[in-house]
């Protein structure tokens, strides 16, 4: 029987959650450097084309650039990158975006990290898993346990909350390949401040662990990785 989520539906305007995880769990991020590049395959296949332009870069790269570009197929919601696995949660347009993505974000960062680490090989453990969300309540919850997931890294050189998209929804980075304005829309601030009954995301993130357990539980998400 296939894994769970292997097999996917892919639907226009539909919102995933995708994951996977390094080949027999082993550490698919060793250095920030690593972080960094796959973050960089992301922005590339997801700023929109007018950002892409000002690259400085060769133009033939950024003439490949562009032909390889997603934004308007697909928009990332929140991510995270843990030690051996990866978290995206997506908005996709057509019904193939998410499969043009992952094709090239996966052959561009395996291709980097095989050469860099001297070996050859598939690095992640069979296909990707792509979840269809859908419901609200369950694409607030998803977005809520992405950006828990580096809280809880230990014993790692590289500190994994950087390199997620909170500080997004925070408002301490901004970026226009991460749109994270569809889920804080649910919210009054981004910023936890004295607003009585008023919730912010980050009082969310902190506060809604029984809600986000309840919603999510079915998912056994940490029995994946």
């Amino acid at each position: 029987m296939p894994s769970r989520n292997i097999i996917k539906t892919y639907v226009a305007d539909g919102y995933y959650h995708i994951y996977n995880r390094g080949v027999e769990k082993r550490d698919i991020f060793i250095d920030e450097q690593d972080c960094k590049l796959f973050l960089f395959y992301l922005k590339i296949y997801l700023s929109p084309k007018a950002d892409i332009l000002q690259l400085k870069t060769s133009g033939l790269r950024i003439n490949r650039y562009l032909l390889h570009n997603l934004s308007q197929e697909l928009s990332l919601l929140s991510f995270s990158l843990m030690p051996n696995h990866i978290h995206l949660l997506v908005k996709q347009y057509t019904r193939d975006g998410i499969i043009k993505l992952m094709r090239r974000l996966s052959t561009s960062y395996v291709m980097y990290f095989n050469k860099k680490y001297q070996r050859v090989g598939a690095l992640f453990q069979n296909r990707y898993k792509a979840t269809l969300v859908r419901t609200d309540h369950y694409l607030l919850h998803l977005s809520r346990y992405i950006h828990l997931n580096p809280m809880h890294v230990v014993k790692s050189p590289i500190n994994f909350l950087n390199f997620s998209s909170y500080p997004y929804y925070l408002r301490e980075k901004k970026s226009s390949w991460i749109k994270p304005d569809e889920i804080l829309s649910y919210f009054k601030t981004t910023q936890a401040k004295d607003l009585g009954n008023l919730i912010s995301y980050e009082n969310f993130i902190k506060e809604y662990q029984h809600d986000s357990c309840r919603i999510l539980g079915d998912l056994q998400l940490e029995d994946e990785f």
